[in-house]
Order: structure tokens, then C-alpha cells, then sequence
């Protein structure tokens, strides 16, 4: 079972001091079955207390303060992980609609994933539905033929789009980033009332060379009936297995942000953003991501500054 250290930096620069910053983070490996975490170290800047709990979908959720003035904010984690999944997944390709309603009717969590967004473009939508369909499909073959078809038919190109991008702005370029073909995907598959959810986190292929490698990535989970919860990744077109790590899982990119937060002070800020990855073989995977985040007004004296620190998209 293959093992991966994991060292993810996020550093935020100010052009000018800011204080009274609150964080949230969702940085911490999800506790499931598939992975064991072997160790995890958390360093942030200014050393505040780091306060946890669970959140509605059940994320390990970290909370915490900066009163003091402060140029930067530098949060570094170090997690060491072993993913215990099958190389093969053994999902049910046998059970349908009939099967899925039975199960998704005694959960209201299950219900709401299953719910599709309000969108311009539902008509373009419709017509994918239409053509991933077929008479007698299970709900695992249907998740699979979805994939299939935003691989074959959009185009991964990094910088066209950001963390604000909608389904509708996808559709209209066909083309993205993870982040977007999950959110695409999710679309489509709620269109159907199949419950689905967004996952974020890291994919560790080594030498396989996949879109996504060496930065945080996203992917999107189907509940499949008779089986549960099975991850697949319409960015490379697979079924996930023991090469993705997972961090947070929700509805949507906004409730799995890695990292979010205010701060006070008229400043503009820079974000960078620096994965690795470490493989058993002594392989090493780096990227670094450099990100001009809003331009604020630097006129008014003070103003409290909502800034949603996810201005790192997945990739």
C-alpha cells in the first residue's frame, strides 16, 4: 500500500500590515477507510491555538485567530498518509434507479446532494444527460459514461478560469480545470437526482504523469446503490483509487475551501501556494502556484476585508 508524504504551503503576503485575522481550514486528511494518516504536523505564523471540530459533512475543520499585526500569514502542513484502497475498485454496475430512490429516500444528506443547481444552460445540460442515458443503465455505468464524456469533450487548460467560474462559463469554452469538471459533473449527475458530492485533495499518480499532480485537486464522489460513496475523477477520466488523498468533501468547491478567511487593514495581499509530494521510490513532485489575489483600495483608513482565502484554485 503506497505512501505519501505530503508538504503543502500556503503563504499570504500584504503590502501593508493588516491585523484581526480569523482563518478556517480544511487541510486535514478525511477520516475514512481508505486512508490512514501516519502522521500530521501543522505550523502556522504568529503560533495561534488552533481550535477543531467536525463540520455538517463531516470534515475535520480548524478554526483560528491573528490579533496581532502581521505581514504575512504562512500556513504550512507536513502530513505523511497511507492509502489502503484496492488498485480495482469492485463497484456494483448492477443496481439502477429503483435500487438508488429506495436508499436516497431515507436520507435527507443524500437528498440534498441529489438536488441539481438553478443554471442558464440546463438545456445544455439536458442534451448531455440525453446522450450519457441508455435504456437498462446501472447509476455506476451512468457515473462513468459522465466522465467519459467531459475527458473526451473539454479541454484541461490551466488560467482560463478561477474559483468564481460557473457551470454556465464552463460549458460556454468547454474547457477548465479539475475544479471545473467537478463541478460540471456534479451537475449533470444531480440532473439525474443521483447524490454526488465534490471532494478536495491531492492526487500522487508519481510517474504516470495526470492532470492535476503535485497541487490540490478535485474530484467528485456518486453515491452508487449497494456499494456507497465511489470517487471518480473526470479530469483523468478514472475511477479513484489508491492514488488520491482526501481532504474535505461538500456540495460544492465552498464548502471543502482549503483555506478562508478576514482580516482588517486596507492592504493588497499576494498568495502562493506550494505543494510537494514524496514517494516511496524517492521520487519527488513540487509545484508552485502564484496567485494576484483582489486589489484593494488602499484610500480609506481602515475596513474590515472578507476575503475567501480559496483564491488558489484546484487544479
Amino acid at each position: 500500500m503506497p505512501i505519501f508524504k505530503i508538504h503543502h504551503v500556503t503563504r499570504y503576503e500584504y503590502n501593508r500590515p493588516v491585523r484581526e485575522s480569523m482563518n478556517e481550514i480544511k487541510i486535514f486528511p478525511f477520516a475514512c477507510l481508505e486512508q490512514e494518516t501516519l502522521s500530521h504536523e501543522l505550523v502556522i505564523s504568529n503560533q495561534p491555538d488552533v481550535n477543531t471540530f467536525i463540520d455538517y459533512w463531516g470534515n475535520k475543520t480548524g478554526v483560528f485567530n491573528v490579533m496581532q499585526v502581521h505581514n504575512k500569514l504562512v500556513i504550512e502542513s507536513k502530513l505523511l498518509l497511507r492509502t489502503t484502497a484496492p488498485n480495482q475498485l469492485r463497484i456494483n454496475f448492477h443496481t439502477g434507479f429503483n435500487e438508488l430512490e429506495a436508499e436516497v429516500n431515507n436520507s435527507l444528506q443524500l437528498l440534498e446532494l441529489a438536488e441539481a443547481d438553478q443554471i442558464k444552460s440546463q438545456n445544455l445540460i439536458n442534451e448531455i444527460v440525453s446522450r450519457i442515458v441508455g435504456d437498462g443503465n446501472s447509476i455506476a455505468a451512468i457515473t462513468e459514461r459522465c466522465a467519459e464524456y467531459i475527458f473526451k469533450y473539454f479541454k484541461y487548460i490551466k488560467g482560463i478560469t478561477n474559483i468564481e467560474t460557473t457551470v454556465d462559463e464552463i460549458l460556454a469554452h468547454s474547457s477548465g480545470v479539475c475544479q471545473d469538471f467537478a463541478h460540471l459533473m456534479l451537475q449533470i449527475l444531480r440532473t439525474l437526482k443521483i447524490p454526488s458530492r465534490y471532494v478536495s485533495g491531492y492526487i500522487c499518480p508519481n510517474k504516470n504523469g495526470m492532470r492535476g499532480e503535485g497541487a490540490t485537486h478535485a474530484w467528485v464522489e456518486a453515491y452508487i446503490p449497494g456499494y456507497g460513496w465511489a470517487g471518480i475523477d473526470p479530469t483523468n477520466n478514472i475511477w479513484v483509487t489508491n492514488t488520491h488523498v482526501k481532504l474535505a468533501v461538500g456540495k460544492h468547491f465552498i464548502d471543502c475551501t482549503p483555506v478562508k478567511g478576514t482580516f482588517k487593514g486596507p492592504a493588497k495581499q499576494k498568495l502562493a501556494v506550494h505543494v510537494s509530494i514524496g514517494y516511496e521510490d524517492g521520487q519527488v513532485f513540487e509545484e508552485l502556484n502564484n496567485v494576484q489575489m483582489q486589489t484593494l483600495s488602499t484610500d480609506s483608513k481602515e475596513e474590515l476585508i472578507d476575503i475567501n482565502f480559496a483564491g488558489q484554485q484546484q487544479q
